[in-house]
């Protein structure tokens, strides 16, 4: 009973991080990468859709994304979500494909996206937690209706802040590898 709990602990934490590493790929550092595009939502035929599922998205340079659309029609529409979109870039299109050139980031801009990895990072960390105090309301629960034991119970809650530690840990070295990569010039 106790190792289900830890288990479905372990999975929503492995989730929240998951989420993190997705959210973080998409904030932009110095190199091109597809992922700072790809969850861009683009209003296709009236239905919000990621551009990933619209176009192929290469890098043909370290600095320069090339974005070819799947539907010629919609190139129009891909630029319109790139540009609404927070990421400061201006695309250029050719009439075939988009093309964004990053710039170089400026110091300004680099202690701008360090800050937004550490609210990402403190989201993380604070769904960790709720994942933490759910599991541990689950245990007096069960201690309550005596399933278990005042014993188990306390040796389950040390079990569980052991394994938020372990998580929380995850989190902050994959918050100190972004911020790394933001601030390396």
């Amino acid at each position: 009973m106790l190792n289900d709990i830890y288990k479905e602990a372990k999975e929503r934490m492995d989730g929240a991080i998951q989420a993190l590493e997705d959210d973080l790929a998409g904030i932009r550092t110095g190199r091109a990468h597809p992922a700072l595009v790809e969850k861009i939502q683009v209003d296709y035929y009236g239905i919000p859709t990621s551009l990933i599922q619209l176009a192929s998205i290469s890098v043909p340079e370290p600095r320069s994304l090339l974005i070819r659309p799947f539907d010629q029609s919609s190139l129009r529409d891909i630029e319109r979500s790139i540009l609404t979109s927070d990421l400061g870039l201006t695309p250029n299109n050719d009439g075939k494909a988009i093309r964004l050139s990053l710039p170089p980031l400026t110091e300004e801009r680099r202690q701008d996206l360090a800050r937004i990895v550490n609210q990402r990072i403190e989201e993380a960390r604070i769904a960790i937690r709720n994942v933490r105090r759910d599991s541990i309301k689950d245990l007096r629960e069960f201690e309550n209706e005596k399933l278990i034991s005042e014993d188990d119970l306390k040796r389950g809650e040390d079990e569980m802040q052991k394994i938020t530690d372990n998580y929380i840990e995850k989190i902050n070295q994959t918050g100190e590898r972004k911020q790394a990569e933001i601030l390396e010039v």
